[in-house]
């Protein structure tokens, strides 16, 4: 019994060691994953945010004038796509990431073709209510920005954490989570003619 008895004792000092170093990272990484989760919200929020404006934005439109109707139904139908278009922050994967991009893209390139076509249109150009909700609609995708922006940064301290060594080893069921990254094409600047 005395030959046992601090085998027993290592034993028992081992697997508590284990047990303990486990919850460590564990709650680390807990606390990570749900600052990352919190950004996410905050990104889909600043989208909401648009979404809201857009309906106003349309409907101010509409009422200018004769507006074309293609460029509006295009504004409408991108917006339903992208609201449809969601990510649940605890199955977030590369492609999930790609397809929300790839619908709120849509909606940045319907609003835009919305934008330039208004040009046309100088009775709503000095309307208070379009330009107002111009104003926000700009303040709006500063905040979508500021908020993929901080998303980023939890993401990478997340990663940093789940994936080092020996973190890794106690932490399998933290996946790596996926950065925002820029549209195809965006690193070209736009051409500006006059």
């Amino acid at each position: 019994m005395k030959k046992i008895l601090p085998i027993i004792i290592v034993l028992v000092v081992l697997i508590g060691g284990y047990f303990l170093l486990s919850m460590n990272y564990q709650n680390g990484a807990l606390g990570l994953k749900q600052a990352s989760d919190k950004s996410w919200a905050d990104v889909q929020g600043a989208y909401q945010r648009r979404n809201d404006l857009i309906g106003n934005l349309v409907n101010t439109v509409k009422g200018a004038a004769d507006f074309e109707k293609s460029t509006l139904e295009a504004v409408i139908n991108a917006r339903a796509k992208a609201t449809q278009t969601t990510i649940d922050p605890t199955n977030m994967t590369p492609e999930k990431m790609a397809e929300f991009q790839q619908a709120q893209t849509g909606v940045s390139s319907a609003l835009s073709r919305l934008l330039v076509t208004v040009e046309q249109y100088p009775d709503l150009k000095t309307n208070q209510n379009f330009l107002k909700l111009q104003d926000e609609l700009a303040s709006t995708e500063n905040q979508i920005l500021t908020a993929r922006t901080r998303f980023n940064e939890t993401v990478e301290i997340y990663n940093g954490y789940v994936l080092k060594m020996p973190n890794k080893f106690f932490l399998s069921g933290y996946p790596e989570k996926p950065f925002f990254k820029a549209d195809a094409g965006a690193e070209k600047a736009p051409e500006v003619k006059f």
